[in-house]
């Protein structure tokens, strides 16, 4: 049984997939799903502003403090791809989890996390989520539900899929939000995650963040199939392409995929066509994309962008108000930087924390 796959407006591809699409396609299709994006209402929207904008703040400031030497080891940023989690958190209930890869910043704060607390996991330091023993890519957090942060590509899929399970047995009407990128959707374990998902019907939303490149190769140079909402076609996993740059349209395909999840429907796909505008990680300089295709997305698709424009022109809000809010953000987001600068490294006695399990006293 083929299971069908929706599709929204999604911003225009790089030149090596849109030739393989063909322009025409992709042209003809804006338009007309234009109009059937959800409208927010004002609070919404202000909500999503100040959201993604402090998402945005703290990847600029991490991605600063890197260049200092500040922040050692791995640092992916998720500058550009804002509105996929804010969408998704806009979309969830409380209980709800998380779980994702390593580039990972953007979903801690959007589940709750102090930005002084992932910002002292960076530089290591005593105030960090994992206490500075685990860096960018291996910060937890049980009271906000965030389960990682995970530096092997693809192996949160299956440790998603067991939070489901866990959902499931435990029957509290909670959902596993589990997310991996476009790279990470070849590998094995995620269609094993597949099968056993939709044979168990665990409520699990599989949100594929599809920023066209991966580690530095285009989709299409590395993936036979690249309507990656189809990846569940043969398990019989209805999915959905979403413009991934518009939080009103992750938002909308977001709330459909969760009831399905939390109906006991079993599992669903989303693929968020989204962008990435720094490289893979600090260290890739990005050549393999130009200058003038990253400027395009920026200008033409850019999500913080997008609202920005709406609560001027449909709400009316000045600009000093919204110069106000950025103000507020950048003074969080220093705030957290001056702390994760001077907060005391971990006593070296910390190296043998978090090793074996502490036995139950009776």
């Amino acid at each position: 049984m083929a299971v069908a796959a929706r599709k929204s407006k999604a911003p225009a591809q790089p030149k090596a997939a849109a030739k393989a699409r063909g322009a025409k396609e992709g042209a003809g299709k804006t338009s007309a799903a234009l109009s059937n994006t959800p409208s927010f209402t004002k609070e919404e929207d202000l909500h999503a502003y100040h959201e993604m904008l402090l998402i945005r703040r703290f990847e600029e400031k991490a991605g600063q403090m890197y260049g200092m030497g500040l922040i050692g080891g791995f640092c992916h940023l998720y500058i550009g791809q804002e509105a996929v989690v804010i969408g998704m958190q806009m979309a969830s209930k409380d209980g709800d989890q998380v779980i994702t890869g390593y580039r990972d910043h953007g979903h801690m704060l959007a589940c709750g996390m102090e930005s002084r607390g992932v910002m002292a996991e960076l530089t290591g330091r005593r105030g960090g989520y994992s206490r500075g023993k685990g860096g960018s890519m291996h910060m937890f957090s049980r009271e906000k539900n965030f389960y990682g942060g995970h530096g092997i590509v693809g192996a949160q899929v299956s440790l998603g899929t067991g939070l489901a399970f866990a959902d499931w047995y435990r029957g509290d009407n909670t959902v596993s939000m589990t997310y991996f990128g476009d790279g990470a959707a070849n590998q094995g374990q995620v269609y094993e995650s597949f099968n056993m998902a939709e044979l168990w019907k665990l409520p699990v939303v599989f949100v594929i963040e599809n920023n066209r490149y991966a580690m530095g190769t285009a989709v299409s140079r590395a993936s036979a199939q690249t309507d990656f909402s189809r990846r569940g076609v043969s398990f019989n996993i209805p999915g959905e392409q979403v413009d991934g740059m518009d939080v009103r349209a992750v938002r909308d395909a977001g709330l459909r995929a969760v009831e399905h999840a939390r109906s006991g429907k079993g599992p669903y796909i989303l693929e968020m066509q989204t962008y990435r505008y720094r490289g893979h990680s600090m260290s890739d300089p990005a050549k393999y994309r130009s200058k003038d295709e990253v400027q395009r997305m920026r200008e033409e698709h850019d999500p913080i962008e997008q609202v920005r424009a709406r609560l001027i022109r449909d709400f009316k809000i000045g600009e000093d108000e919204l110069k106000a809010i950025d103000a507020k953000v950048r003074e969080v987001v220093n705030d957290a930087a001056e702390f994760a600068t001077h907060d005391p490294e971990p006593d070296p006695s910390e190296l043998y924390t978090d090793i074996l399990l502490e036995p139950a006293q009776g």
